[in-house]
């Protein structure tokens, strides 16, 4: 037992933990041991989601090229980030006995947002964004990257409702949120829990002394659930979950699951079989699921992830995307979100010379407070043909609209009636309006009807086009994204906060989202 065991790992707090563990039950059997941390491309790459970077091994290439060098003797992984192919002349040496399997819910203050249409749940994982939304529809699911930590303070730091985290990973760490909830309903990762060794095929001191840590049972579990994700052709690029156990009758239940990116399909499946007879059930499943229309979904997330070129920062309606020419391929996400803000009647029911609304989320946030009867407004102005229509088929007439902000304020800088304006906006607003009104000593009032959240998604790498239809969503854009592609743009506003990040903005003739699509039609590849 002369020889030192080199441990290599990431220099994550939880990849330190896990080889430390893996470092202290070795020199429980009396073996000498060194830790060697090495940065890996996963955690130097953050600023998008894994399935976004076409690698499944991005946390485990660099320990491989440092064991296959000669830089170290084994390699501690997290099970589940190990890809079902391991590369020529490294092998699997132990599986530690599983941890907590389960994906816990870290959520603020309470749990009422389950029950509500809209919410924001934060992951970086395909297979947990598709789960949710499965359960959820109508929920926004943001994405978030970074070791556990890094995560949590994200969570702490931003206005999502929850963050979804692997159990094992909080656990190993002891780092505690104040309100969490046990996902039992949505499938982990395949191997989610366990600790992987692997060391080098010919290296056979290594391998006898790791083999004595081997944890049969859940090594049995893990490559039940490694074949069943292998046979999907998935890793991190798809929406795969699979749970396999063994209960106190000595039966094993494999369990797995396939779904659409977002959520809108789900194939499942189950199989039991008796210990000793359980070595097909990863199979059993994976056929199943395959045989059923998985075939077909999972050839439909390689094509989309591969072929989408334009990418829209307003969710389009399949009539919209109709709308494109054939041989473009479109995706889309709302880039923000709105949500109505509580107005005291008594202020909504006075009266109001002058009124200013500069878009649709702010009618609709009006009318959830009150009636269209009990306002009293004598004049108002907006921005935009459907901002107009929408309150004259809701509200009232409209005394005058222009195409942009902008032009509003200079029209009514010359004729207003009265020193006083009321101008219902977003927590997020453009100062023209206040400052133009402000500057010519008109008053403005400013009462936050709605609030606008950024939810942003991290764009394929191969998209060259961005449609964005408010300078909010190109805020949005950019906290995940590079300006390196073309910006169509609603309109004018939206197009001057373009050009102070990206090189080709085009504006639409008309601020609607078809006129968007017809610029793109005409003036995309060519």
């Amino acid at each position: 037992m002369s020889k030192i065991i080199r441990i290599g790992t990431r220099d994550s707090e939880l990849a330190l933990w896990q080889a430390n563990t893996v470092k202290d039950k070795l020199e429980e059997l009396g073996y000498q041991t060194a830790l060697v941390p090495v940065k890996s491309t996963g955690d130097l790459v953050l600023n998008k989601p894994l399935y976004e970077m076409g690698i499944t091994g991005i946390f485990t290439k660099t320990l491989d090229v440092a064991m296959l060098n000669g830089d170290i003797d084994i390699a501690v992984h997290s099970m589940k980030d190990v890809p079902t192919a391991l590369p020529k002349g490294i092998v699997q040496v132990a599986v530690l006995k599983r941890a907590n399997y389960l994906d816990i819910l870290a959520f603020k203050d309470n749990e009422e947002f389950l029950g509500s249409r809209d919410a924001v749940i934060a992951t970086g994982s395909l297979r947990r964004k598709a789960q949710w939304l499965n359960r959820y529809p109508t929920h926004t699911v943001v994405d978030i990257r970074g070791n556990v930590n890094s995560r949590m303070q994200k969570l702490n730091d931003n206005d999502w409702n929850g963050a979804i985290f692997a159990a094992a990973g909080l656990d190993r760490i002891g780092l505690e949120h104040e309100h969490t909830i046990g996902l039992t309903w949505m499938l982990p990762a395949p191997a989610q829990g366990a600790i992987m060794v692997v060391a080098l095929e010919d290296d056979d001191f290594v391998r006898e002394a790791c083999a004595e840590l081997n944890h049969e049972p859940t090594a049995t579990c893990t490559q039940l659930e490694r074949e069943f994700l292998r046979l999907l052709e998935g890793g991190c690029s798809a929406p795969i979950g699979a749970l396999a156990y063994i209960n106190n009758e000595d039966e094993v239940t494999m369990k797995g699951v396939l779904l659409a990116i977002d959520g809108t399909k789900k194939l499942e499946a189950e199989f039991s079989a008796p210990l000793g007879q359980h070595e097909n059930l990863g199979r059993d499943c994976a056929n199943s699921i395959l045989s059923r229309g998985g075939k077909n979904l999972m050839g439909e997330i390689q094509r989309d992830s591969a072929s989408i070129e334009i990418f829209s920062t307003k969710k389009l309606t399949q009539d919209q995307r109709f709308l494109f020419k054939n041989e473009l391929q479109v995706d889309s996400e709302d880039f923000v979100k709105t949500s109505p803000n509580r107005i005291p009647a008594k202020v909504l029911k006075a009266k109001m010379q002058n009124v200013i609304i500069t878009s649709q989320n702010a009618v609709e946030a009006l009318l959830t407070n009150v009636s269209a009867q009990e306002l009293q407004f004598e004049n108002i102005y907006c921005v935009g043909r459907r901002t107009r229509r929408l309150i004259e088929d809701r509200i009232g007439k409209v005394k005058h609209f222009e195409k942009n902000a902008k032009k509003l304020a200079e029209h009514m800088v010359d004729h207003l009636e009265g020193t006083e304006v009321t101008f219902f906006c977003s927590n997020m607003r453009m100062d023209d309006v206040p400052d133009i009104l402000t500057n010519s000593g008109i008053t403005v009032n400013e009462i936050e009807a709605y609030k606008t959240k950024f939810t942003p998604v991290a764009v394929p790498e191969n998209v060259k086009a961005v449609l964005f239809f408010s300078p909010s969503t190109i805020e949005s854009y950019l906290e995940l994204n590079t300006p390196d592609k073309q910006a169509y743009c609603i309109g004018e506003s939206t197009a001057k906060e373009a050009r102070k990040h990206f090189s080709q903005v085009l504006v639409a003739k008309i601020p609607s989202v078809e006129s968007v699509v017809d610029l793109v039609n005409d003036n995309y590849k060519n």
